[in-house]
């Protein structure tokens, strides 16, 4: 039940989705950075803050959920599965990055985000979030973007010797 040098049986499979998840969330990630921030940054304070509070609450939900925590535990699960060779450094590498976008948006985004849902003053609220957010967010679309790199590259090595 083993396949060859690329890991256990649906070790490739595992992998591929874990690819699919990280590509889907450094999307999004990149989208933000390249598109939405800076059409944002053009609004007035009440409008940036009201559309933003719009996103927070809109993007909690299952599809999303699936894709940011299953990123890295199918990433974890694909690095567990290829038990040997650079197929699984090459996944552990994307699992680890996977893994700090978990935490940069767990311990900085997300708490940001609840200052903002909390605050009543628009233009406040705007200056102690916006400068931060748009930094991290960058952050977490370079972690995204090097873990989805890492993840291809376990899939470009996984069946070789």
């Amino acid at each position: 039940m083993t396949e060859s040098r690329g890991g256990t049986k649906g070790s490739g499979l595992v992998l591929g989705a874990a690819t699919v998840a990280t590509g889907l969330l450094a999307g999004v990630w990149f989208a933000y950075v390249c598109s939405v921030m800076p059409a944002l940054a053009r609004s007035d304070d009440r409008v940036y803050v009201e559309v933003m509070r719009d996103i927070n609450d809109v993007i909690q939900n299952p599809v999303f959920f699936a894709a940011f925590f299953g990123a890295p535990i199918l990433a974890a699960v694909a690095a567990w599965r290829h038990r040997a060779g650079r197929a699984r450094l090459w996944a552990l590498a994307g699992f680890v990055l996977g893994l700090a976008v978990l935490v940069v948006t767990s311990a900085v985004n997300v708490p940001l985000n609840d200052a903002l849902a909390a605050a009543e003053d628009p233009a406040a609220a705007r200056a102690a979030f916006e400068g931060p957010w748009v930094a991290w967010n960058t952050v977490r679309a370079v972690l995204g973007t090097a873990s989805l790199v890492c993840l291809v590259g376990a899939l470009a090595v996984r069946n070789r010797p």
